[in-house]
């Protein structure tokens, strides 16, 4: 397939949304609605079966930015390609697993696969394959890919239901192991290894503005963190709140709809400077999560307006980045800036059970009310830094000079 460097065809982005559906319910997703069976079957403690999640999570976390240098220096074609056979061996060893050892090792492998496929990756590649050209990519992949747990929780759930939770692993495994790399294979064309990765290669020494760098970290990781822990613990939090059980869950299912709405209006709003997008973002989750604290009769509508803000995340952190650096530094940075989203994502079902029991509903609430103010005050202060940027108070800088 010919690499069109302005215009990733539509073929290619379905299919890599589809690929990211996949890829996100047999790791991430899975076991939300694995865990309880396990339990049962097992008799394993919640905290490991639960945990086995956050042990993924920090040995993604600790391999992503190896998976951008590769990405930059190979491309990312074989490796998305082979994220899904290493998922794959993950959730046979879990299939396998009669010991909580090999269960965790399990888990450490399906994390290996996580680095190797899921976001960062693929922008990392198609950074690399399209430069400037990816934003369409992301944004309409991210699209697709919201559809995640919407399909696989259920099409899971009922392999469980039917065959027990071993078989569904077995299944699932299959189906990444059938489908993943030929499609991959199939709709990514070759390429970004080349004059990509030499620029890649050559940038390594240049200079990166350290300021921006820190902010775009952090305003990324306080996202990840916020969004880890809404989707942990809304359930307890609204019924801490005094909602029942069925009430708590409809609330909770909100989120998904609002989430892929909003990314159905970023396609639809056209082109601006992704600054703005980022702002929207980090304003509706701020602004959503408030209304949930502080306003108990605007519940739902804070939710509504909390999944609209996130669901704008993972589109921000494609393309916020591409629009601020040169392509070569994208592909280079995007693994490096993932690892403290990726190690707060591991660490946050821990510490938001921490303030949950010691501070209740609140307690969790007012944290992440805090985070998300500080994320806005983060986002206004990367404007800040562009404006100065196009004045031209600190020389020449690459990418950021869009206009806001």
């Amino acid at each position: 397939m010919k690499v069109d460097p302005l215009n990733p065809s539509t073929q290619t982005i379905i299919g890599l949304g589809v690929l990211q559906i996949l890829v996100w319910g047999g790791s991430f997703f899975i076991l939300a609605v694995m865990a309880e069976p396990i339990m049962r079957e097992t008799g394993w403690a919640s905290q490991w079966v639960y945990g086995a999640l956050s042990l993924s999570l920090m040995v993604a976390a600790l391999l992503a930015p190896l998976s951008s240098r590769l990405v930059a220096r190979y491309g990312g074609r074989s490796q998305l390609a082979g994220s899904g056979a290493v998922v794959a061996l993950g959730l046979l060893i879990m299939a396998a697993s009669h010991s909580l050892a090999l269960f965790l090792l399990a888990w450490a492998v399906i994390g290996v696969g996580m680095a190797m496929g899921l976001y960062e990756a693929l922008f990392s590649t198609l950074g690399a394959l399209y430069a400037e050209g990816a934003g369409r990519a992301i944004t309409g992949i991210t699209l697709i890919s919201g559809f995640a747990s919407t399909l696989s929780w259920p099409a899971v759930a009922l392999l469980i239901e039917q065959f027990g939770w071993r078989v569904a692993c077995v299944a699932y495994a299959l189906v990444l192991l059938l489908v993943v790399a030929p499609l991959y294979m199939k709709v990514l064309p070759k390429g970004g290894q080349g004059e990509q990765a030499k620029l890649a290669t050559a940038s390594e020494g240049a200079v990166v503005d350290r300021r921006l760098y820190l902010l775009l970290t952090a305003i990324f990781a306080l996202g990840a963190i916020i969004m880890t822990a809404v989707a942990v613990q809304l359930v307890a939090v609204l019924q801490g709140l005094g909602h029942s059980l069925p009430a708590a869950i409809g609330l909770a299912a909100m989120l998904g709809p609002s989430q892929v709405a909003s990314r159905v209006l970023q396609i639809l709003a056209g082109k601006r400077h992704p600054i703005w997008t980022a702002l929207f973002c980090v304003s509706l989750v701020a602004l959503g999560l408030l209304l949930v604290a502080f306003a108990p009769g605007m519940t739902a509508l804070g939710l509504l307006i909390f999944g609209c803000g996130n669901g704008l995340r993972a589109i921000v952190r494609g393309l916020l980045p591409l629009a601020l650096m040169p392509p070569a530094h994208y592909v280079l940075l995007m693994g490096r800036m993932s690892r403290p989203s990726l190690i707060g994502q591991a660490l946050t079902p821990l510490l938001g059970g921490y303030l949950f029991e010691h501070f209740g509903a609140m307690g969790v609430l007012g944290t992440l009310c805090g985070l998300a103010l500080v994320n806005v005050l983060l986002v206004l202060w990367v404007m800040r830094w562009m404006q100065k940027q196009q004045r031209g108070l600190h020389g020449s800088p690459g990418h950021s000079t869009a206009r806001l």
